[in-house]
């Protein structure tokens, strides 16, 4: 059966619910293949995202790979925490599309003309044909496509990094 609530200005849930199987009860796991080691780092990295799970559990990753981290919910929060803890940031992990005006882009066009070593990545639900590449390919920007991995994510930011 199907269960949905909804509220106004809060959204809305779907619950899916669906008949309990014995064969699947009975199947066996697969075997599953250690997962990969990435490196990590002692750098710091300012996340730039204006959904809270996904700016925790960015976090989380970074901070269990050693990292430390700035968080910013928005480009104008992200400007405020970089006049006070630029000379500390070695890279932006933005995403691409964020409330208030100020876009990932415009963002990371900003922090570069102060830092012009800052690494940035861009992080987007959008494929890489839905926004402006050409930042991407002149600035030596990384692109992560969301939703993206502990693996991925480390990966994207160590290899930035080691740029």
């Amino acid at each position: 059966w199907l269960d949905v609530a909804s509220a106004v200005g809060q959204g809305t849930t779907f619950s899916v619910f669906f008949p309990a199987s014995a064969a699947l009860a009975q199947k066996k796991p697969k075997e599953t293949r250690p997962p990969a080691v990435v490196r990590g780092g002692h750098e710091t990295v300012m996340i730039v995202e204006d959904e809270p799970v996904l700016r925790e559990m960015a976090r989380a990753i970074l901070q269990d790979c050693g990292y430390q981290t700035f968080e910013a919910g928005s480009g104008r929060e992200a400007l405020a925490l970089w006049e006070h803890h630029q000379a500390a940031i070695d890279l932006v992990l933005t995403d691409m599309v964020m409330p208030e005006g100020l876009s990932g882009m415009d963002l990371a066009r900003r922090l570069l003309e102060t830092k012009p070593s800052i690494k940035i990545i861009f992080a987007s639900g959008y494929s890489m044909e839905d926004i402006d590449t050409a930042f991407v390919r002149t600035r030596q920007a990384v692109f992560l496509q969301k939703p993206y991995t502990h693996i991925t994510l480390a990966k994207a930011v160590r290899e930035s990094l080691d740029k």
